[in-house]
């Protein structure tokens, strides 16, 4: 498990130019995923509570709106996008933070 993170975390690295994100950018984005309890309800490429992140950002590939989208739903919690689990409110989080982790999640890849 923590082998996939490591890879998943060294491929969204080497992606991050390609995301608009530098490579600071990413493992803030990492660190603040962690610190702010995601890995307790997701995972990088298998669902847990709530999907995983790569689900997440397959089925908003091409959205142009995904990532305020997304932000919407990391800030503010919704519920019926992924089944009947919830995700809460992270509305602790500032704007820049919430646009961060948006961007990270939709920069996961299998």
């Amino acid at each position: 498990m923590r082998t996939a993170h490591l890879l998943t975390f060294g491929w969204l690295l080497a992606a991050g130019a390609h995301a608009g994100a530098n490579t600071g950018d990413l493992a803030t984005a990492a660190d603040l995923a962690k610190a702010s309890g995601c890995y307790s309800c997701h995972a990088a490429n298998e669902k847990i509570v709530g999907p995983a992140f790569a689900s997440v950002a397959e089925k908003y590939a091409g959205d142009k709106d995904a990532p305020a989208s997304l932000a919407q739903s990391i800030q503010m919690g919704s519920k019926g996008k992924w089944g009947r689990a919830a995700m809460p409110a992270h509305s602790g989080l500032s704007a820049d933070d919430v646009k961060l982790l948006a961007q990270w999640v939709l920069a996961t890849r299998p």
